[in-house]
């Protein structure tokens, strides 16, 4: 716990660290040309349904959803036959979103919305529970609430008139994270990873940092690598 912790302020240091290249140059934060390594965002994805719809959902060519359809009310106590269903208010679609580093459960996150069948528009639509997974499998968000189409589709008289996709949107806060994830920072020294390699950045990156926190702490291996140790002074901090 000690160590996370002296990790932690080590990160915090280095988010508001200036650097300048040379006098009278305009400061540059370190967190603006480099990337923690082990520190990033994961990728979630689910299939859910969005009802609600005003007959611009899927027609019953597209099977998956009568299936979906069938399925979760057949979960409410329902029976139905898939081949029965004749419903346009309803859009299978594919939802994906970012989990942020350091996220804990009930922190909210925004999830985008993309139709997988022949639905004109998701506007109007509500996205009912979807679990969001990640490559592993395991579920760390549940998705749920009204779809903000990213666009609109209307005519009258034979006339069209389209702006944007309204097959796709979003739901801004729409998914609870149920899952933390914490990247394994306490093995080794801290590496950051420049956005652009160049050697002479990475030295003046690590000569900065030796400055900011005191000794020899810091050192550029290569032109895309700056690897850092916890300096004695946040190890003390943290006793």
């Amino acid at each position: 716990m000690k160590k996370h912790l002296r990790i932690v302020l080590v990160l915090s240091t280095l988010a508001t660290l200036a650097m300048a290249s040379r006098a009278g140059a305009v400061p540059v934060r370190v967190k603006e040309l480099t990337d923690v390594q082990g520190v990033r965002e994961n990728a979630l994805y689910g299939y859910g349904l969005v009802v609600g719809l005003s007959g611009t959902g899927d027609s019953e060519t597209v099977f998956f959803t009568s299936q979906s359809i069938a399925g979760m009310l057949g979960r409410l106590g329902i029976r139905i036959d898939p081949k029965d269903v004749r419903v346009r208010n309803v859009a299978a679609v594919m939802v994906t979103s970012r989990l942020p580093t350091f996220s804990r459960p009930g922190t909210r996150i925004d999830v985008s919305v993309s139709s997988m069948g022949n639905a004109r528009s998701l506007s109007g639509g509500v996205l009912l529970v979807t679990p969001l997974t990640g490559p592993d499998g395991q579920v760390y968000a549940i998705a749920q609430g009204p779809v903000q189409a990213g666009g609109f589709n209307i005519g009258s008289s034979g006339v069209q008139s389209q702006k944007n996709q309204p097959t796709s949107g979003t739901v801004p806060n729409g998914a609870s994270v149920e899952r933390s994830v914490s990247p394994n920072l306490e093995k080794g020294p801290i590496v950051l990873g420049l956005r652009r390699p160049d050697f002479t950045t990475a030295l003046r990156i690590a000569d900065a940092i030796n400055q900011a926190l005191g000794g020899d702490v810091a050192k550029a291996i290569d032109p895309a690598t700056v690897e850092i140790k916890t300096p004695a002074a946040f190890q003390r901090q943290t006793r």
